[in-house]
């Protein structure tokens, strides 16, 4: 048997040890990522709600803007993507954007996502809440390209064309801006919910798709005027809505961030469209539906990047801007270079996204994000312009030439335009077999 006085003198040594480890074991559980209940279920509720705006939000939006023989065609591609993101984001995407601390890329750690357990964590929500919310950018930005050139692309072009460019345009530039040492967030630009990975991108994406495919046939001689903008009306207000998980969610708690995001989201929005509004009405005389809507999404673009940075007075600047000057992107400056960008993806979100993320360098502010130091113009800090210019133009070069040579391989493998005879027809029936009566 151990007697009394054995036990504690082995007793002594070991509340030494005790007292030796209980400040690093306190440290090791402080630093250990907790999951919060409160973020993760704001998390989960965003990630439906970006999703929502894909399917059916942007697909009834586009839907609704293009020729009546085309819109299950224009729809089908929209959903077609929203599941080939999906598994192309699992297999390598993920990885890539968030798999490591590469400066141009993440690595390939997470393949197949490797790793990803229920129980790993990404701050104070779970690893797979993160992807999921960041499979639903992944899953929009290539669907918004489709604007570009509905009526007239292959559907199996577009399907390889959706793959590459996720794996070689989209991943690289949402690790440089978001990922763990990428190169664009290192310099110190600012972007809080996409300008530059999802709308830029997208934006310059979809102006070369639109030179390298063509126009459609007709073009500028018969009518393509929307068929039904009560499709595109019910899809517009369904992509605000989904904007405050765009934005608001982007903040990844369910804090005073987030609620401040959702703030300007609105705010933002709402003066875009009037400013559109009005700018067409002064210049065609009457105030169209589908000019509000366009403003609308104008604004939404344009505030994304700069949501979690500005406050009111940026918010409002940043509506009348992205409204007034979306629309002249949309109308003049289209009309003078002659592209057919079908439904304005450039004119709205690459415009958009590049006045958002200027902007953003403006009027950023230590108001809202709660630094200590100067954070835009606004603040004394005119610098911060410089890495926003940056950003615009390394995600503008990047995009444009890889969009260029993912293009003209398909080209050269696939074809890229469905023939003359099934464009003048109807894509619908043609290579889908069905139609709307």
């Amino acid at each position: 048997m151990v007697s009394t006085r054995n036990l504690k003198r082995l007793a002594a040594p070991l509340a030494g040890v005790a007292a030796f480890l209980t400040p690093a074991m306190a440290l090791a559980q402080e630093t250990k990522p907790t999951l919060n209940a409160g973020d993760t279920a704001w998390m989960l509720t965003a990630t439906a709600l970006v999703l929502l705006m894909t399917i059916p939000g942007l697909a009834l939006f586009y839907g609704g803007l293009v020729r009546k023989k085309n819109v299950l065609s224009c729809m089908m591609q929209i959903f077609a993507i929203t599941c080939i993101a999906s598994v192309v984001w699992v297999i390598i995407g993920y990885s890539l954007a968030f798999g490591g601390e590469g400066k141009y890329i993440g690595g390939f750690a997470k393949v197949f996502l490797n790793g990803v357990a229920p129980g790993s964590m990404s701050g104070t929500i779970p690893e797979s809440v993160f992807l999921v919310f960041q499979m639903t950018f992944a899953i929009i930005t290539p669907a918004l390209i489709v604007g570009a050139f509905v009526d007239r692309m292959k559907f199996s072009a577009m399907i390889l064309f959706t793959i590459l460019w996720l794996i070689f345009v989209y991943s690289p530039i949402c690790h440089w801006v978001w990922g763990g040492g990428g190169w664009i967030g290192a310099l110190g630009a600012l972007d809080f919910a996409g300008g530059t990975v999802v709308h830029i991108n997208s934006g310059v994406a979809a102006l070369v798709a639109a030179v390298i495919v063509g126009k459609r046939l007709g073009f500028g001689k018969e009518n393509m005027a929307p068929h039904n903008l009560t499709l595109s009306i019910i899809g517009a207000s369904l992509l605000w809505v989904g904007w405050f998980g765009f934005n608001a969610g982007s903040a990844l708690t369910a804090g005073t961030g987030a609620g401040f995001a959702m703030l300007v989201t609105q705010l933002a929005t709402a003066v875009a469209a009037l400013s559109w509004m009005f700018a067409e009405w002064m210049t065609r005389g009457k105030p169209s539906v589908l000019g509000v809507i366009s403003g609308a999404v104008a604004g939404l673009v344009a505030i994304t990047p700069a949501s979690g940075f500005v406050g009111v007075l940026g918010a409002f600047v940043i509506g009348i801007a992205a409204g007034v000057i979306c629309f002249w992107a949309s109308t003049s400056l289209k009309h003078k270079l002659g592209y057919d960008d079908s439904l304005d993806v450039f004119g709205i979100h690459g415009v958009g996204g590049i006045v958002g993320a200027l902007l953003t360098g403006v009027f950023a502010t230590k108001f809202v994000t709660g630094a200590t130091d100067p954070v835009g113009w606004v603040d004394g800090n005119w610098g911060q312009i410089l890495p926003q210019i940056y950003g615009v133009v390394a995600t503008m070069v990047w995009t444009a030439v890889v969009t260029t040579v993912i293009l003209l391989l398909i080209k050269a493998i696939t074809g890229l335009r469905v023939s003359e005879e099934v464009e003048r027809g109807s894509l619908d029936l043609e290579i889908h077999g069905e139609t709307v009566h």
